[in-house]
């Protein structure tokens, strides 16, 4: 595996590989890997000849009161993971090398923004879709691969590679959990031991409305209410929100029919923690 950290790099690799008529499978993260980084990577390698990671905390997706700073980062310690996962190449640049200039352009994403995570974070899908638009242009692969933790991301990113007619395949792999339903993410490092107790409560909250709507519910009011009362009543964490949509398009809707999704936000202390379920109710 090879660390690469400038873009001249990184396209001469590309290139190199796409004139040996090579596949390209990419994993954009910002690193502290976890599992579920991993199965992203296993998902690329059986899908592509080549794999590559990129690892950067990406600024402009982050608020003036947000975790920028303090996000966790140990690249030592991603270079080993995703070597023993079998990453080909790490694209790990600095924020200078990805933003050199003062930006000549804006990419501002006006659907699929507005609602869940992007509601309380304005901006942050715009940060999001920037940073991808440079990475794809850099990397220029086949398949680029998400977890579907991140729902409402992988929409905004179905719509930016239709909308630009980019020629890559968005491949989103189910989300990786905990032995107990947690999601895994980095940010969970930041739980208590008492949270990390009671958040598992999320996927419980999200399983029970599964189970309700399987045997006919298909109110979303109630629906939403039956994952209230189960968090308030098992957590002692803020509810950001619970909410039903339809996916990808992200409309709103009365009652749950066709694909949806079912997500929610908590926050705790010093975590905020999200997940949902994608669910076809026909």
């Amino acid at each position: 595996m090879k660390l690469v950290t400038d873009r001249t790099t990184i396209s001469k690799i590309v290139k190199q590989h796409r004139q040996n008529h090579e596949s390209i499978g990419f994993v954009p993260t910002m690193g502290y890997l976890h599992e579920g980084h991993l199965a992203l990577v296993e998902k690329a390698k059986e899908q592509n000849d080549i794999v590559i990671m990129s690892i950067f905390v990406n600024p402009t997706q982050f608020g003036p009161n947000e975790d920028f700073d303090s996000y966790p980062r140990d690249l030592a310690h991603d270079q080993r993971l995703a070597e023993a996962a079998g990453v080909d190449y790490i694209f790990a640049p600095s924020v200078e090398e990805m933003y050199p200039n003062k930006m000549n352009n804006q990419i501002t994403v006006v659907e699929r923004a507005g609602v869940l995570c992007g509601r309380s974070r304005p901006g942050h899908f715009d940060g999001v879709v920037t940073i991808l638009l440079k990475l794809f242009s850099l990397i220029m692969p086949e398949r680029a691969y998400f977890g579907k933790k991140d729902a409402q991301q992988i929409a905004v990113i179905d719509g930016l590679v239709q909308d630009f007619f980019l020629p890559i395949q968005i491949i989103a792999v189910e989300t990786n959990r905990e032995l107990d339903g947690l999601a895994k993410s980095s940010r969970n490092v930041f739980l208590s031991d008492s949270e990390r107790v009671e958040a598992k409560e999320l996927y419980k909250s999200l399983t029970k409305a599964k189970t309700a709507i399987n045997s006919g519910e298909k109110s979303k009011k109630r629906i939403i209410e039956m994952v209230i009362d189960h968090l308030q009543l098992n957590t002692s964490g803020e509810i950001d929100y619970v909410e039903i949509y339809s996916y990808p398009s992200l409309k709103a809707l009365d009652v749950i029919e066709g694909k949806v999704i079912i997500a929610i936000a908590v926050k705790f202390s010093k975590a905020r923690l999200i997940d949902n379920l994608i669910l076809d109710v026909r």
